[in-house]
């Protein structure tokens, strides 16, 4: 298997307000309304939303068992800047996402805030000055 991912899926209870909630976040894609699941293009693994019922009917669980199971995780997202990490939770909140944490200087040497989406994902907007990125934007990870 080669190391890569290819596709982030977040289950989701209302896909048109989750793709209002993305979309307002700048992500691009090309969904219409016939669609029943948004494929969000971005620099390097793409986002997709997917009726979390569905979901969990693709993977073979019930729904209820995978509620009780799912595991923490969050998605991040890595500035370039210090003040975008402010100006991306603030733009989650306005819309309509939850800020959980606010962005301060954390243990391991950056500046890092948490927002929640309209589903409870968890996203960590994150800066360090000794972070470096490919051409495409992705993060270089030596």
């Amino acid at each position: 298997m080669e190391a890569r991912v290819s596709i982030i899926t977040l289950g989701v209870s209302d896909l048109k307000r989750s793709h209002a909630f993305y979309s307002a976040l700048g992500f691009p894609s090309s969904y219409t309304e016939e669609q029943d699941i948004v494929f969000f293009r971005t620099s390097g693994v793409c986002i997709a939303l997917y009726p979390m019922h569905k979901l969990a009917e693709d993977i073979g669980i019930n729904l209820p068992d995978y509620q009780n199971q799912a595991p923490m995780m969050t998605l991040a997202h890595n500035t370039k800047a210090q003040h975008q990490v402010d100006e991306i939770l603030d733009l989650a909140v306005k819309a309509g996402g939850t800020l959980v944490k606010p962005a301060q200087r954390v243990f391991w040497g950056g500046y890092s805030g948490y927002f929640r989406d309209p589903d409870g994902h968890y996203w960590e907007i994150a800066h360090a000055d000794f972070w470096q990125f490919n051409e495409d934007g992705s993060l270089l990870i030596e």
